[in-house]
């Protein structure tokens, strides 16, 4: 099916201008961008008065569009559906643009959708500009950007039945983070302050555990084909692993890590971000890695796991002096961490609860994949004219 193509500043406002009249003692809703969820839902805002607002942020109403300036085109790019402030009026971060359609031609869902799907992302170069490091999706780029524009009716029906496919993928979504968050209150039920004994040996953590994974070049053909795991491939706060290129296809040449499945990966930058792994498979690290395993008797991996992921040891390294830049927790500091050690037969009662809850995960992570992968199809197809 062929539709007319024409361009999105033709057929909505880009980042318009505050009315001169408006009411400056109204209530506002305020966004900021860590306030947008990658999943195009809002997360949460601040009421606050117009007068107050209005300077130094980027204003937008509640059937907008915004658009994170610096994201797009990345795979995590940010971009909220309009309709979910608490007001009428909102002010946000001025590193988002903001899409406004005229609603007798353009449906701000579909917009959205359009903007959001995986074809119309803004890829490439030509889609930024500025200087180095600092590019940005342009409002000139964004007003010549050229859309199909089904009738009205169409663009609808197309918005409708993506809401749908996204709604099974967001209970996905949301049953993951349940697990996670029940993985969480079990580990505080059976190790948190309240339930730690005094009869638990107070210990370091170089005592019961150990750093001691090869150096090995990754040039090496045994090693070639091997997953290369750097701190971006580890989700922060959740420890999960990400997709991951092979020695071979990121052309590494620093040597690197050797792992296996008896090691515990904890990224050693940035350690607030909590990203910790548990692999199931031989690999290879980046340097800026701690490949840490415990000791034989004295933990389980699965424990280690979630120690590492814990508020006490986060607020540990909260403590540690602050460095310039990039904050980076160094071998002296990871092996200086004291914590009480609980037995080793329930730290094990503990593994078996989580051999359970990476079953269900898994579970979930695979109905999530479908999920994204139908939705993905049912893109492609309502933006090239095939969704019957």
């Amino acid at each position: 099916m062929s539709w007319p193509i024409v361009r999105l500043g033709d057929v909505a406002q880009i980042n318009p201008r505050l009315p001169k009249n408006i009411d400056d003692s109204q209530t506002v809703s305020f966004v900021a961008m860590a306030s947008a969820g990658e999943d195009g839902m809002l997360l949460n805002e601040e009421p606050r008065i117009l007068a107050e607002t209005k300077k130094g942020f980027t204003y937008f109403e509640n059937g907008d569009v915004l658009l994170a300036k610096i994201t797009p085109c990345f795979e995590n790019g940010k971009c909220l559906r309009p309709g979910q402030i608490s007001n009428q009026v909102g002010f946000g971060s001025t590193e988002f643009h903001v899409l406004r359609a005229d609603e007798k031609l353009l449906d701000p869902d579909y917009l959205f959708y359009m903007i959001w799907s995986k074809q119309f992302r803004f890829l490439g170069e030509k889609s930024m500009s500025g200087a180095a490091g600092q590019k940005r999706v342009s409002t000139d780029f964004l007003t010549r950007f050229e859309i199909p524009l089904p009738p009205l009716e169409e663009q609808k029906r197309i918005a409708t039945i993506l809401d749908k496919a996204d709604a099974i993928r967001r209970k996905r979504q949301q049953a993951i983070q349940l697990a996670d968050e029940f993985l969480r209150a079990v580990f505080l039920d059976m190790f948190g302050p309240r339930v730690c004994k005094d009869s638990w040996p107070l210990v370091t953590f170089e005592v019961v555990t150990r750093v001691d994974a090869p150096m090995v070049d990754p040039r090496d053909d045994q090693y070639l084909d091997m997953l290369h795991i750097g701190p971006d491939r580890i989700e922060k706060h959740t420890g999960r692993l990400l997709p991951a290129l092979t020695a071979r296809e990121e052309s590494l040449i620093s040597k690197k890590f050797l792992f296996d499945d008896s090691y515990v990966l904890y990224s050693k930058i940035r350690p607030y971000l909590r990203k910790v792994a548990l692999p199931d498979f031989v690999g290879l690290c980046s340097a800026d890695m701690y490949p840490i395993r415990p000791n034989n008797g004295a933990m389980t991996r699965e424990y280690l796991w979630q120690l590492l992921l814990s508020d006490e040891f986060t607020q540990y390294t909260e403590s540690l002096p602050a460095r310039a830049n990039i904050p980076k927790l160094n071998r002296f500091e990871l092996g200086s961490f004291s914590f009480k050690l609980p037995p080793i037969d329930l730290q094990k009662k503990f593994s078996e609860i989580f051999n359970c809850y990476s079953d269900v995960l898994k579970a979930n992570e695979s109905g999530l994949d479908s999920s994204n992968e139908m939705f993905a199809s049912l893109s492609q197809k309502a933006f090239s004219g095939n969704l019957r």
